[in-house]
């Protein structure tokens, strides 16, 4: 199916391309007018650049450069693909946490620079992820929400996909690319893709991994933009620190077993170093934030309920387990020391009467 599809929209961008750039429906969408706030500037009087200033969310276009895509076709894009895992991909559908999640993310798009419509939805996954595909196609592992110890650390993260989306990376990197990029390309907080998650639940799904790693430059914008996002949404800027301080103390716990994750990133010291340092340029410090709720801690709770759950039901009889050979004897409880062929009695406890 991903196949048929790839060689669908290779034959459309090579059509497209040969004509015009920016071929397509290139009419931007109407749009209300903007009210500009005014300028913002630096400790030093100089005037602040509109990606750094959380003032200008939602009156600038972080997704501005080249691209092949109309945002139309970068929603059909994402929701091809987005059909495509969900007939694949183990997905939450107990309503409690399935509506926190989106509800999060919802609040977090609408304090954002984006442009479509978001659709966000749980994965059933170990993995500590989450996952964007172009044109609003959003997915949570339940592992990241198990990972962190604050909604506002789920925010931060969270923040950090949508900002991929808002900037319209993945059809950006489709245009710079080759025309075989252009299905392959979802966004990645911590650099594992579907590729990954396609061999790890047996799927068919066949993905070079190359076309899954985005620019540094690409992830530091996020990270940026991600502050923003959480900030204006009314979350603790440095917990977006706390978590990765813990992906840092993960590998130094474990050296190397995140060197592949982060291939396509910065390097996590310097994430923590950075985003400290635009959380003092970019960041006015409110009196208060949001860090957690009751209800995160409740999704937790449900999490684990339905991991307990799942722990609780009938074994797999296709396991390997221990049998006696044929004809076997165990001790007899009659002191002859003779043995007896196993009977479906012998598994049980025998209760003996004192003498």
């Amino acid at each position: 199916m991903l196949r048929k599809f790839l060689n669908s929209q290779a034959m459309a961008v090579a059509l497209v391309a040969s004509v015009s750039l920016y071929a397509g429906d290139t009419t931007p969408p109407a749009k209300a007018p903007e009210t500009k706030a005014p300028e913002a500037k630096t400790a030093d009087g100089k005037k602040k650049p509109a990606k750094k200033d959380p003032d200008q969310i939602g009156n600038r276009d972080v997704g501005k450069g080249m691209n092949f895509y109309s945002l139309e076709k970068e929603i059909a894009l994402g929701k091809s693909l987005a059909n495509d895992i969900e007939r694949q991909a183990r997905i939450i559908d107990d309503p409690l946490i399935a509506e926190y999640v989106s509800r999060v993310g919802q609040n977090l798009v609408r304090n954002s620079d984006a442009k479509v419509p978001f659709t966000i939805k749980v994965v059933d996954s170990e993995d500590v992820n989450a996952f964007a595909l172009p044109g609003g196609f959003f997915y949570v592992n339940t592992g990241l929400i198990m990972a962190a110890e604050s909604e506002s650390e789920l925010a931060g993260v969270m923040g950090h996909e949508i900002a991929h989306i808002a900037a319209r990376h993945g059809t950006k990197q489709a245009t710079r690319g080759t025309v075989a990029n252009l299905a392959t390309i979802p966004l990645m907080f911590m650099g594992w893709g579907w590729t990954t998650m396609a061999i790890r639940q047996g799927v068919s799904v066949l993905i070079p991994l190359a076309f899954l790693q985005f620019s540094q430059a690409q992830e530091r914008e996020s990270d940026v933009l991600g502050l923003q996002y959480m900030y204006k949404a009314g979350y603790d800027p440095t917990s977006f620190v706390d978590f990765f301080e813990k992906l840092q103390s993960r590998e130094k716990r474990k050296p190397g077993t995140m060197a592949k994750i982060f291939s396509s990133h910065p390097p996590t010291a310097e994430r923590v170093t950075d985003a400290q340092k635009n959380i003092g340029e970019m960041l006015t410090a409110r009196p208060d934030y949001i860090v957690t709720t009751s209800e995160f801690n409740e999704v937790k709770a449900r999490l684990l309920a339905i991991n307990g759950r799942r722990k609780a039901t009938p074994e797999d009889p296709n396991r390997p387990r221990l049998k006696r050979a044929p004809g076997g004897s165990i001790p007899s409880d009659d002191g002859t020391g003779k043995g007896k062929a196993p009977t479906d009695e012998d598994d049980r406890p025998t209760l003996k009467k004192r003498q």
